[in-house]
């Protein structure tokens, strides 16, 4: 069974809430890059560097990362993984970076991103920001930014749609039997 937790309009709410704690924050758009983590991560990078672009009239630089070669588990999901490739054009040296993603759940996807990050340079600090927040951290990671705290249980997955993938926008919450 789905059910719909957050539509359309709460979905840009959230966005548009974010981009403006990351530019109150970060005390405007200066030196600020985001980094999006495949794939909902980067959709949701690149809307906050919209809303950013709306609220700033300035142009934040967004690039997109994949994770998988960093992954803890990669031996247990395929001897052939399926890796998607990393647009990071710009120096994260020096830069305040926003580590984007969709759903926050155990916390390794964002200790893979970190250890990602790193090999692109050395910011001079690294934030993150999720849509979702659904708690079960197995990692002591906590996001910044925040759309939507989420309680879930453990046999529950919240699925993210973005328009630009999917055709619409929501989020629902179903049961992984179901998924």
């Amino acid at each position: 069974m789905m059910k719909l937790i957050i539509n359309a309009e709460e979905m840009n709410r959230a966005i548009t809430r974010i981009a403006h704690e990351i530019l109150e924050k970060n005390k405007g758009a200066e030196g600020l890059v985001l980094i999006g983590i495949r794939k909902g991560g980067a959709v949701l990078a690149k809307r906050f560097q919209d809303q950013i672009r709306n609220i700033e009239n300035r142009e934040v630089p967004v690039g997109l990362l994949d994770i998988t070669l960093y992954r803890d588990d990669l031996s247990e999901i395929s001897s052939q993984p399926n890796v998607g490739e990393t647009e990071i054009d710009f120096d994260v040296t020096g830069k305040k970076v926003i580590v984007v993603d969709d759903v926050l759940f155990t916390g390794r996807t964002i200790r893979c991103a970190l250890d990602a990050l790193i090999d692109f340079g050395r910011p001079e600090c690294i934030q993150l920001a999720v849509l979702i927040d659904r708690g079960h951290r197995e990692l002591p990671i906590k996001p910044d930014y925040i759309g939507k705290n989420i309680p879930t249980s453990k046999n529950e997955k919240v699925v993210v749609k973005f328009k630009e993938q999917d055709g619409e926008d929501n989020i629902s919450l179903t049961t992984k039997e179901n998924s």
